[in-house]
């Protein structure tokens, strides 16, 4: 058996037996922001506002985060993916007091809602053993409350330096505490309940915690290098749709922000929702202040207008942006098992508890439509011919469907079940047998699609194309990497999205391509497409397809 060692590891070569690719959709929307509580940039699942409770804190006046994940479900929303960011936050601190220093432990999660306490013993040690401790570190709802939300418990860590239970050493893999400073050549004193003698007594971290200065777009686009903010989804693979709230109730999300959004959810198959300014309170407003925000993208999406909601922190109803109860509505209709193309669209039906900032015209409705700007609902409307869901392209995009929000996230899961499901194949990628494999599990996912209503606007032999082998991939060029090229029916005839999909054993990779069959049609029958030669120009992703 063929073998390939990475890092000292031995990798069997050989395929997995042949699996159908799964037919799933995306489920999780992503919230970045600020929050009361909760650690940074660590993307956490939730699924019911009572979670995000008790984990990021609830709401918060100064999160509009928080309000957004609570419209969220609210208005049908069933999983969430928060990041929790922040600017020049600090953490809460724990002093343990030794003989004439202190071990100063620190919040790992920042702010002045991080209620720590910490006990310290020497139960079941060796008391000739004068360097080892036992540690207790708990968070609790508030000070002075007996309610335990987390514990972790350290048995017979040390204030050794060259030990690898240092306490130090020990707590970088908490969730809870690091140590801040230098471990001290003492170990802690025994912690005794207050105004006794008697152990198992607790020191509560101090109230000098930080909830740190309204986010600016730097702490919101974060660092790729670090995986902080945005970037901090990277490697999170079920992501339908992404929002980013206003960095504070009166500032907006700037451009660079929505930019880089933008590509990251193009990257990562998922749709950007983006909030209308608040300044665009009449839809005369909205169409003159899109021109002006020159924001042209099939990955983003826009609804129209803003949300009148109870604020139960102020006990009043206030303006709140729409992304959350957006996100919520669109991830409702979603049907989890079934990756078809919906028909017909889903209505942007308001729940009940929200209602619009403004009443919109039907005239002003189809306005806003053509120029990419969707418009809410909260009654359901009578007009059998409404116009579908747009993205932001408005007609900006070079493929048809690239202007309609349905189509657009179609194709966007198709690509990515893809991707995901022939990862298999980089172990041995320039192997004609695994590249047959790949190519025969697209070609009979794409099948099971087009018969369950995919792909209508072509006939059956030029509905979609599929190309894995040594056209492709040279194994001169990269060794390690597996090329695959997939095409697929747009909703225009003619019209046809292409897409190179590479694997290797670092990352995987989707960037869209354009193919040149000779400026004619893009049917290709199954005798035709052996006698087909691709050349790939990798820098400027364009694919030449010339008569062999």
């Amino acid at each position: 058996m063929p073998e390939h060692s990475l890092d000292g590891i031995q990798i069997a070569q050989t395929p997995p037996a042949e699996h159908k690719i799964a037919r799933n959709r995306a489920q999780s929307t992503a919230f970045v922001g600020r929050t009361l509580r909760g650690p940074l940039n660590t993307p956490l699942v939730v699924r019911s506002f009572a979670d995000f409770q008790q984990i990021f804190g609830g709401l918060w006046q100064p999160s509009p985060l928080s309000y957004a994940v609570e419209h969220f479900f609210d208005q049908g929303g069933r999983q969430a993916v928060i990041v929790r960011v922040a600017n020049q936050a600090a953490p809460a601190t724990v002093s343990l007091r030794c003989e004439r220093e202190s071990l100063v432990l620190e919040a790992c999660a920042p702010g002045t809602r991080e209620f720590l306490r910490a006990s310290i013993d020497y139960d079941n040690l060796d008391p000739a053993d004068v360097l080892s401790f036992n540690l207790v570190v708990q968070r609790v709802r508030a000070p002075g409350s007996e309610r335990i939300e987390e514990q972790e418990i350290f048995r017979t860590v040390n204030v050794d330096p060259l030990s690898d239970r240092n306490v130090a050493n020990v707590l970088a893999g908490s969730h809870l505490v690091r140590v801040r400073g230098q471990v001290p050549k003492s170990r802690p004193a025994v912690t005794l309940m207050p105004g006794t003698n008697l152990p198992v007594g607790y020191v509560s971290s101090s109230p000098d915690g930080d909830d740190g200065r309204p986010l600016s777009d730097y702490d919101i686009i974060g660092s790729a290098a670090r995986g902080t903010g945005l970037f901090a989804l990277a490697d999170h693979d079920d992501l339908a749709f992404v929002y980013i709230p206003p960095l504070s109730r009166s500032t907006e999300v700037g451009a660079s922000t929505l930019l880089v959004a933008a590509r990251f959810c193009r990257e990562h198959h998922a749709m950007l929702i983006v909030d209308p300014p608040l300044a665009w309170e009449t839809p005369g407003a909205a169409l003159q202040g899109l021109k002006e925000l020159d924001f042209y993208n099939d990955s983003a999406v826009m609804f129209f207008p803003r949300l009148a909601c109870m604020d139960r922190l102020r006990g009043r109803a206030e303006i709140f942006g729409n992304g959350g109860a957006v996100a919520g509505l669109l991830a409702r209709s979603d049907d989890a098992d079934a990756l078809v193309p919906t028909s017909p669209e889903p209505e942007p039906l308001l729940r009940a508890g929200a209602r619009l900032a403004r009443e919109v015209s039907p005239a002003d409705r189809r306005r806003l439509s053509q120029a990419g700007i969707n418009v809410l609902q909260t009654v359901r409307g009578t007009d059998r011919t409404r116009a579908p869901l747009r993205t932001l392209a408005c007609g900006a995009s070079v493929s048809s469907d690239g202007s309609y929000l349905t189509p657009r996230r179609f194709v966007q899961s198709v690509i990515r079940a893809i991707e995901n499901g022939t990862r298999w194949a980089v172990v041995r990628p320039h192997d004609p047998l695994v590249q047959q494999r790949v190519t025969r599990q697209v070609a009979e996912f794409l099948t099971e699609l087009r018969t369950s209503g995919a792909f209508r606007s072509a006939l059956p032999d030029s509905a979609f194309l599929v190309i894995c082998d040594e056209r492709i991939n040279d194994p001169h060029d990269d060794p390690g990497a597996l090329n695959l090229l997939v095409q697929l029916a747009a909703i225009h005839a003619g019209d046809y999205h292409s897409y190179m999909i590479t694997h290797s054993l670092r990352s995987s990779t989707v960037r869209p391509v354009v193919v040149n069959r000779l400026e004619a049609s893009l049917r290709v029958g199954d005798e035709l497409e052996r006698e087909i030669t691709i050349r790939v120009d990798q820098e400027n992703d364009f694919v030449r397809v010339l008569a062999g």
